[in-house]
């Protein structure tokens, strides 16, 4: 195919030998699958931000380090010199997430490198060798459902003990390899500690996929996960291996507890629908 622009210094630099094919084109990033010697890759290639979304971004930026006061000060005043600066720390984030949490011992693809702004890392397949589905997209038995949300509950909590919120988590950035979910899609990863909306954004990760695999295991939509783990991470009492219940003790003297809960659960059951126009906004090419 034609070497897409973002792809030409790679190929000049030897970074990797032929891009193959596309594999994803959304708002922010286009996924090619490429080669590497004899190792078959993927190279997100961030596109530039559109003013409209500036915005919409500033709360996952809260909490974030940038280089200096000057680029802080721009950022904050959305001037043409810190969009830039925006820009380039948004991308930068996805890589620095990707090799922490790989540390982490989280389930992301394996980053091969950052280089003019691509993103090359590991190509996720299925059993049959090809690009792995998207959790969305795949079928799956009650058991299969249960198994996977505990295993991504448990990378939601190795996150968190990390210091770190996807932010954005659904059953569209989880991709089902051959041995389970890949957790992808990281640049608008949050700091736990840094972001006054963390807990909202973690709770609404785990409720989104909580949703998702409810409508196979249907127990699971009465669950209290996201909240049983964001009060042990308060309490400084979260651990990588800690067991979790599913049960969570709300505060009973919290006016309206039932509209709260019937939020919650409102909003599980509208994730996935959500999901689909969200999936529909990223195959428009405009």
């Amino acid at each position: 195919m034609k070497i897409p622009a973002g792809l030409q210094p790679l190929i000049d630099d030897g970074v990797i030998d032929a891009v193959l094919r596309p594999l994803k084109s959304g708002k922010e990033a286009a996924v090619y699958v490429v080669r590497s010697g004899d190792e078959i890759r993927c190279a997100k290639v961030y596109k530039d931000m559109a003013q409209r979304s500036f915005q919409q971004r500033v709360q996952y930026q809260e909490g974030r380090k940038v280089r200096g006061s000057r680029e802080a000060r721009a950022i904050g005043k959305a001037t043409r010199y810190g969009r830039r600066q925006q820009e380039t720390a948004w991308k930068n984030a996805e890589v620095d997430a990707l090799y922490q949490l790989r540390d982490a011992g989280v389930r992301v693809p394996e980053p091969h490198g950052y280089f003019h702004g691509v993103l090359v890392m590991e190509l996720v397949v299925d059993a049959d060798g090809h690009s792995a589905p998207r959790l969305a997209e795949v079928e799956l038995s009650p058991l299969q459902a249960r198994g996977f949300h505990r295993f991504l509950v448990r990378q939601v909590v190795r996150m968190l003990c990390a210091g770190l919120v996807h932010g954005d988590l659904s059953p569209y950035n989880v991709l089902v390899a051959a041995d389970g979910p890949v957790v992808i899609d990281f640049p608008q990863v949050v700091s736990a500690a840094g972001n006054n909306a963390a807990r909202t954004m973690l709770l609404r990760d785990v409720n989104n996929i909580t949703a998702c695999l409810g409508g196979w295991a249907p127990e699971l939509l009465d669950t209290w996960y996201g909240e049983e783990m964001w009060a042990l991470y308060e309490a400084g009492e979260l651990r990588p291996d800690s067991e979790l219940t599913g049960t969570f003790a709300h505060d009973e003297s919290m006016p309206d507890l039932e509209g709260v809960r019937d939020a919650i659960r409102d909003a599980r059951e509208e994730a996935l629908i959500r999901q689909q126009g969200r999936e529909a906004a990223e195959q428009d090419p405009d």
